[in-house]
């Protein structure tokens, strides 16, 4: 992965409005932490393969950035990215990574179902 460049992420979300993507969004706040420290509180949200087509995609902020998906009824959101990639199967993965390089958010995006 590489350090975001908003104008190609915008650039390849404008390219994918109005398709039918699959989605995987993932955020953790170190779902492991509490096996070190029974106080940490762990937190996470995991969807993978929910099929979406949204009207609009918005890269937003000066890094970490936000990417915005608004759909006919809602909205899809996450904030904290800071890398990303298109894949050699043309997926759009995004990341954001603390500053240890731990995986603390993703939105990938798809045209074809992700891996179970």
């Amino acid at each position: 992965m590489k350090t975001i460049d908003p104008s190609q992420v915008q650039e390849k979300l404008n390219e994918l409005s109005g398709e039918t993507v699959y989605v995987h969004l993932e955020t953790t706040n170190g779902a492991y932490a509490n096996h070190n420290d029974k106080a940490f509180f762990s937190a996470g949200a995991f969807i993978r393969n929910a099929q979406l087509r949204y009207i609009h995609g918005k890269i937003a902020g000066s890094g970490p950035y936000r990417v915005g998906l608004e759909t006919e009824i809602g909205w899809l959101y996450a904030e904290g990215l800071t890398d990303w990639e298109i894949d050699e199967e043309d997926r759009v993965l995004m990341a954001g990574h603390d500053e240890s390089g731990r995986l603390a958010v993703a939105l990938e995006l798809s045209q074809k179902p992700f891996r179970k």
